[in-house]
Parts: C-alpha cells; structure tokens; sequence
C-alpha cells in the first residue's frame, strides 16, 4: 500500500528452460522469491489496468463492466488490505478480466468461480453489464481468500510474501525454495503474475 516499505530483493534471474513447465506469460522465473523480479520494478496500479483494458473489453465485457472492475478492486484493497496492482494481476491470470468467465471444477469436486476463479465466489458465466455488487462480490471472494494466503505466510507487503502467497493461491501449498513448483497446479502461475506486474500484457 501507498506509504508502506517494502524489502529490496535481489535482481531477477531468468531460466532459458521453456519446454515443459507450461510458460504462458513473458520471462520465465523460477527458484526463490528472490529470483523474481523486485517490487520496485512493478509498474503503478493505473498503467496496469490501462495496459489491460482492450483485452479485458476483448472478453465481451462493457465499458461499464471494465470500470466496474475498476471500482472493485479499489474498493476490496482498501478493506481488505491487499495491493491493487496484485488483484488486478491475479484477475488478469485467473479470467483475463471476463466478468462472465465460466467456473472450473477440481477433483474433488469444489468449484472455482468468478474473476479471481476462488472457491466461494459467485459465477456469472457467459453474462456481461453486470451490476457493481455482482462485480464487487467476485472480487471480494477472490482478494479474501489471497489475503488468507498472505496472512499464511506472514502478511508482509514485499515481494517475497506476495509472491509466496500467490504460489498459496494456485497451490494451497508452496516450495519457497522454487515458486515454480507448482506442486500440481500451474507451474508459471507466480512467473505469469510477476511478468504482468513489470507490465507484460498477456
């Protein structure tokens, strides 16, 4: 959040090995937090989102939808306490910003719905104008449900906490020794995520 301090991490190194770890998203990162690229080569809140609205309004979402995504996450940051730039960055990774985006099931049967796709939230697949609330309640779900992850592994607001709870968010459980272990879920999940924060528009 605006004011706070945030740990310096070391410079990021990239890993040329692309074949099979499912690389979707800009440099490939891997190994500890560390490795990945510092917090203070993420880009501001505002460019990001800017960065990422024709591909959002390519979902089939409004005008009215992309601004209230806006509102959503300015909203749900400020009461949850998690960084704008990083529920915009995991709405981006998990939905690409479509508000109707269709749920997805796990193995066991629970369901992920909504922007963030988080157990708990409200799917409105294949729909577009939806209302603030319905908007607002996809993205409360997905942001509580990271900042228990954030809260997991000790609520700081650095890059290593946060990228470590982002592997959490993918994962329900981490590596901190390789955030690229996706430990049976998307191996570039925290890669993905940090490149969209340095501004790669995927």
């Amino acid at each position: 959040m605006a004011g706070s301090l945030h740990q310096a991490t070391a410079a990021p190194t990239p890993s040329s090995d692309l074949a099979s770890i499912g690389q979707q998203c800009g440099q490939w990162y891997s190994g500890p937090a560390s490795n990945f690229p510092a917090y203070s080569s993420w880009l501001d809140f505002t460019t990001l989102f800017n960065l990422n609205k024709n591909n959002m309004l390519s979902t089939g979402d409004t005008g009215e939808d992309v601004g209230r995504i806006w509102n959503a996450i300015n909203s749900a940051a400020a009461s949850i306490g998690v960084e704008e730039r990083v529920i915009l960055s995991i709405i981006l990774q998990e939905s690409n910003g479509d508000v109707g985006v269709p749920c997805t099931t796990a193995p066991d049967g629970s369901g992920s719905c909504g922007l963030m796709q988080a157990d708990g939230s409200p799917g409105f697949q294949g729909q577009h104008g939806l209302s603030q609330d319905d908007i607002n309640n996809m993205v409360n779900a997905g942001t509580q449900h990271y900042k228990s992850n954030l809260e997991q592994q000790g609520n700081g607001d650095d890059a290593q906490t946060i990228y470590e709870a982002l592997r959490l968010y993918n994962s329900g459980s981490v590596d901190t020794s390789n955030l690229s272990n996706g430990l049976g879920a998307t191996d570039s999940y925290v890669s993905d995520i940090a490149n969209r924060l340095t501004g790669v528009v995927c």
